[in-house]
């Protein structure tokens, strides 16, 4: 990093500060809030809040609502050693200034590194919550981008600027299937948001699911579990920031929040301390505009800018996609990837189930011969899966049906493609997977020649 860019983030860093700021004191401590008063006049919702204690560092919080002078605090931590009078000042509403520098680098939701080593702040301040690009203004979806699997070059393919779902239960592969996608995905910049993860697990995505090729071109941002609310929703809302940072540089940036679930969790937690119902199963009603305006502000930028493809993982609790969480993505996302706990019984992974599974992109991110290749190859899944309690149970006669006699005698064949991990490019899956249809007696008039398909 030059001179230059090094004194422009320090002038930032100084420019921030203030000499002056409001002061004010603590009247109340009740149900995990703090009640302040003689902020009324300058805090804002959103503000952030130093809470001065006796004899213990500094509680940090933030404004969550406003009640006829009096200002409600939700604290970061556990309001232990606050006491009635204690000085709190306003500090700054919620903003981060990334730099090209973080790349690499770990850091936490609040632009502080978690790596031990100094963090150079960038010369542009960013708000948190910010406005997504113009929708009349905005490129159509991009490229279709090589992911480094078999199953996701060609059943579900991905572009630039496309905004993917990850629908997964516990133990069934969605931290590795997102690694992989780190550290072989096409892309300028990757951008991981660990919101909410278990502390044992961010060294072990770290060190073995990410490894030191895949943290060369990636920011990762963590919460773990332990820490607040405020912090873990917070965490989602710096991972995009940081994203539009390279976005806005005109590169082409893989965003992975993992998960979306945890996110709607603190917001939930949130929303309740300021006062807010929780009438959605649980969740409060502000829950849809925050998850789709953390999603819109992801997929492709204005004219001169680049991209924003996205993967967001989901929580589902027994493969329910009717949770209103599941609910809500399904319906502002470019399609979705189900995993699913009985394909990973199986031992087969990437354990995605293709039959239950959409990417938006197709028909237009294939070519015509590749989505005749895709509509033969998902017909074999459907029969197969139709028939396959008939099948297992030995109760099939063989050449009963020639549709599910071909189902049958592809099903392996089409399995170990599914789980093939596939270094080179999406038009060679393709080719690999109209060679299999072939071997397996399917020859649509769409499929190219032998002497053209890659052995």
């Amino acid at each position: 990093m030059t001179t230059a860019a090094r004194l422009a983030g320090l002038m930032a860093q100084i420019d921030s500060m203030k000499a002056v700021r409001p002061l004010g004191r603590v009247t109340d401590v009740k149900s995990g809030v703090i009640r302040v008063g003689g902020l009324g006049h300058v805090a804002r919702i959103g503000d952030a809040i130093r809470i001065s204690r006796r004899d213990q560092p500094p509680l940090l919080g933030e404004v969550v609502q406003l009640q006829d002078g009096v200002t409600v605090v939700l604290p970061e931590g556990m309001p232990d050693g606050v006491a009635l009078q204690d000085r709190v000042t306003v500090e700054a509403n919620a903003t981060l200034a990334p730099d090209n520098s973080w790349i690499g680098r770990v850091i936490d939701p609040s632009g502080n590194p978690l790596d031990g080593r100094p963090l150079l702040r960038g010369a542009m301040v960013r708000e948190l919550r910010a406005l997504p690009p113009a929708a009349a203004t905005r490129k159509p979806l991009g490229d279709r981008l090589s992911t480094g699997m078999a199953i996701t070059n060609t059943f579900l393919p991905i572009v630039k600027g496309q905004r993917i779902g990850l629908f997964a239960g516990s133990g069934v592969g969605k931290s590795s299937l997102l690694g992989h996608l780190a550290s072989h995905m096409q892309a300028d910049v990757v951008v991981v948001g660990l919101i909410g993860e278990r502390g044992r697990e961010l060294r072990h995505f770290l060190d073995k699911v990410l490894g030191p090729e895949g943290k060369k071109r990636a920011v990762v941002v963590a919460a773990t579990s332990d820490q607040s609310p405020l912090l873990r929703r917070r965490c989602g809302w710096t991972a995009m920031a940081v994203a539009e940072h390279f976005r806005d540089q005109g590169q082409s940036v893989l965003l992975l929040a993992d998960s979306i679930t945890r996110f709607a969790e603190a917001h939930r937690e949130v929303a309740v301390a300021a006062g807010e119902a929780p009438v959605l199963r649980g969740y409060p009603p502000s829950t849809a505009h925050q998850i789709m305006s953390l999603c819109e502000r992801a997929g492709p930028g204005g004219p001169k800018h680049g991209d924003i493809t996205a993967v967001f993982s989901v929580l589902v609790a027994g493969s329910d996609m009717e949770e209103p969480i599941a609910d809500i993505l399904r319906g502002v996302l470019d399609g979705h990837i189900v995993l699913d706990r009985e394909i990973a019984e199986r031992g087969r992974y990437p354990a995605i189930d293709v039959l239950r599974s959409v990417s938006r992109s197709l028909p237009a991110a294939a070519s015509a011969d590749e989505n005749e290749i895709l509509a033969q190859a998902r017909s074999a899944l459907a029969v197969y899966d139709q028939n396959a309690m008939m099948i297992r149970a030995g109760l099939y006669t063989q050449g009963s049906d020639p549709e599910v006699d071909r189902a049958i005698n592809l099903w392996p064949e089409l399995e170990g493609f599914l789980a093939r991990l596939d270094p080179q490019d999406c038009e060679a899956s393709f080719q690999k997977l109209s060679l299999l249809l072939r071997r397996g007696g399917m020859t649509p008039s769409a499929m190219p020649p032998k002497n053209k398909i890659a052995q």
